[in-house]
């Protein structure tokens, strides 16, 4: 069996006249966290949605576990920035929504993955009554309730405080590790990617491309202590760089 769960081959989409990616190719092995970074409107997203099915490529070809991925992919499970919870629905309801289309989730497994992402006590409440970070812990649980085969994270912790946001990068860390998921995370922040990778893509300004992959060699368990090392820092420089190229070729495309 291949060791590629997801891949893009000479995948381009076009919206109209705008092209969002053009000739990506990017493998996913199986259990890697791959980090994807890059100027804003470089088709970070479109690629993730293309991973999930949402939209299918103007050429070329994604696959999941070697088959075309060609509508809305069930193995495949989309943590959003902004929650996306069921409002009329608890903690509870929320996370067994997904398993119960098809055919239940037993109670017992619905307890597990609230102790799991660390909302015990907190089944019976609604999203209105939880705090950012709460809300982010009860849809990666239901996301996980599903038991996708990827996960793909579009930058779900963006709007989080810088506290929160790291303990909720240290969780899903452990989750990761815990579960051997295979996770395509999008985000804005090298810092974060340097936390959770296993490996990191920086894509080219519009029209995206992959401009770089490097394996990230920071020994695990991560956590902001590592931030002031020298491997850190030179490993963060030599991203900035690369990436500081694409915001600017990003800049001077706008202007």
């Amino acid at each position: 069996m291949s060791d590629v769960v997801l891949a893009a081959r000479g995948v381009t989409q076009r919206f109209g006249e705008l092209v969002a990616l053009e000739g990506l190719d990017l493998e996913v092995a199986r259990g890697g966290f791959v980090v994807v970074v890059g100027a804003s409107g470089c088709g970070k997203s479109t690629m993730l949605n293309l991973f999930a099915g949402f939209d299918q490529p103007t050429e070329g070809h994604v696959t999941l576990l070697g088959e075309p991925v060609a509508g809305i992919e069930p193995r495949c499970g989309m943590v959003f920035q902004n929650y996306a919870l069921f409002p009329w629905l608890t903690v509870r309801g929320n996370i067994a929504f997904g398993p119960r289309l098809r055919g239940g989730a037993s109670d017992e497994r619905v307890s597990e993955l609230i102790r799991t992402v660390g909302i015990e006590g907190f089944d019976d409440h609604y999203p209105a009554q939880l705090s950012g970070g709460m809300k982010q812990r009860v849809a990666l649980a239901r996301t996980l309730a599903n038991d996708p085969e990827v996960l793909l994270c579009d930058e779900p912790f963006a709007a989080l405080d810088a506290m929160t946001r790291q303990v909720m990068q240290e969780e899903l860390s452990r989750l990761a590790a815990a579960t051997g998921k295979t996770v395509v995370f999008i985000t804005h922040s090298i810092d974060e990617a340097l936390l959770l990778s296993d490996r990191i893509v920086v894509m080219t300004a519009r029209p995206g491309r992959i401009k770089t992959s490097l394996e990230n060699p920071l020994p695990r368990p991560r956590s902001a202590k590592q931030q002031l090392t020298p491997e850190y820092l030179a490993l963060k420089r030599e991203i900035w760089e690369s990436v500081q190229e694409e915001v600017l070729a990003h800049i001077a495309a706008d202007a």
